[in-house]
């Protein structure tokens, strides 16, 4: 199985690819979010690994990575550094870097702090760069400890995917997110989930799509372009409902948008072919 052995863990990783094997296709690095695992992106690989090369990693902690010990101290700079160690491994040198929920916020910490790996941004469902609600954290933690990573996932689901997602939908995602190591969870929490990523906005050089919802909790339109307008070369992209993991709750609307951003900034320089990526137009106009 595809494991990168780091200095305290072992990363688990997938990569996808169904371009003609006479061609060199650019790399999307996925991250996904908390509680999760490269799995979480299975409705976009069909889609995505037809015109690149899908590396979907599983987080340290989370998935079929270790998991990480309660008292481990969680940082930023140490997932982006997990990432890059993970490309050179593979041998890519730039990459496009897609990221839902509080993957998006390491996505544009890595964004600003290693601008030389990063070709594209796209952030899906994600919070505010600081984070409102860290006062919550004990009960949180509390919560993790006494009753479960699976009473924690079922209590937080219907603002997860919203009212329109298939109950067998939830169901699963429940189940999968409940399986999560509390250990990590506690760590991931103290350490990631309310990270102040304010002083990186501007330093985000690549081309960035961000994408919410017209009435996502983890922040209104109104808050989610106060931070996304701090980002050079930025564009909001709102789609109707009140999920906030967009990326799953509209998976082929949110694909199709990013496939139209990734081919609208892809340097000529690094095209491998005009048949590549094709022109697929978005689903709906930018705000």
């Amino acid at each position: 199985m595809p494991y990168l052995s780091l200095d305290d863990c072992e990363l688990y990783y997938q990569v996808d690819q169904f371009t003609p094997p006479w061609q060199k296709p650019q790399t999307v690095l996925m991250l996904h979010g908390n509680a999760e695992s490269g799995l979480a992106w299975f409705a976009w690989v069909p889609t995505l690994a037809t015109h690149f090369q899908v590396l979907r990693p599983d987080m340290r902690g989370f998935g079929q990575s270790t998991a990480m010990a309660r008292d481990y101290e969680w940082h930023l700079d140490q997932l982006i550094d997990d990432y890059c160690r993970l490309l050179d491994h593979l041998g890519i040198d730039r990459a496009h870097l897609v990221a839902a929920k509080i993957g998006g916020t390491i996505a544009r910490a890595f964004a600003a702090r290693r601008p030389e790996r990063i070709l594209t941004l796209t952030v899906l469902g994600t919070p505010q760069a600081l984070r409102p609600g860290v006062e919550l954290v004990p009960a949180l933690i509390e919560e993790f400890e006494t009753l479960g990573a699976a009473h924690w996932a079922e209590r937080t689901m219907g603002g997860r995917l919203g009212a329109h997602f298939p109950e067998q939908g939830v169901q699963w995602w429940t189940q999968y997110m409940g399986r999560a190591p509390v250990s990590s969870l506690v760590g991931f929490n103290l350490g990631i989930n309310y990270a102040d990523i304010r002083a990186d906005l501007p330093r985000i050089q690549c081309p960035t799509l961000v994408i919410t919802t017209e009435e996502s909790g983890l922040g209104s339109v109104a808050l989610t372009r106060q931070w996304q307008v701090q980002i050079p070369n930025s564009e909001l992209l709102v789609l109707p409902g009140h999920s906030y993991h967009v990326a799953v709750s509209d998976a082929a609307a949110c694909v199709a948008a990013c496939l139209h951003f990734i081919q609208k900034h892809v340097p000529p320089s690094a095209a491998v072919s005009a048949t590549v990526v094709p022109t697929i137009p978005a689903p709906t106009t930018p705000v």
